[in-house]
């Protein structure tokens, strides 16, 4: 049974760090799970504190996930309009352009928020690039995580 629940591990690790890149897919939650098939094996134990310490940042992540894109918007100047249209094209690209539509949706929902609201070409494609600057820091956030919970599931298999 040990050796089921760890290759089905190491299978929700793969498919975790494909969901990194892939909006249809949750990486980070798919990766924790990872953890937890492995915690009911015999050979590994993980206590309560770190399983909850995990389910935090994989919330953190995942929430950030859909916010940070937005923040770029703002750091790169763009106004509400852009922010707003940058959250909705994130999720227009999500649910009707995938897997495109994630990279592309906040760009262009960004960017036309931006010219909605009055503002230049120029103005609007900066905002657009902060909002695939933030697409780009969510992904590697997401990579992060998703790396940490390799490491503590291999050294947990062979401690």
């Amino acid at each position: 049974m040990d050796i089921f629940l760890i290759v089905l591990g190491i299978i929700l690790l793969v498919i975790g760090l494909i969901g990194c890149f892939l909006p249809v897919l949750p990486g980070p939650p798919i990766a924790f799970l990872a953890l937890v098939v492995l915690d009911f094996s015999d050979k590994v134990y993980f206590t309560w504190g770190q399983l909850i310490f995990w389910f935090i940042l994989v919330v953190i992540i995942q929430v950030a996930d859909y916010f940070v894109p937005s923040l770029g918007v703002k750091k790169f100047g763009g106004s509400k309009y852009g922010t707003w249209g940058c959250l909705l094209g994130t999720l227009i690209g999500v649910f009707f352009f995938s897997p495109w539509g994630i990279l592309v949706g906040p760009f262009v929902g960004a960017f036309l928020g931006e010219l909605v609201s009055g503002k230049q070409a120029r103005h609007a494609l900066k905002a657009g690039l902060g909002a695939f600057l933030g697409f780009l820091f969510g992904t590697i956030l997401k990579i992060m995580l998703w790396g940490w919970f390799v490491f503590c599931f291999f050294r947990a298999l062979f401690a």
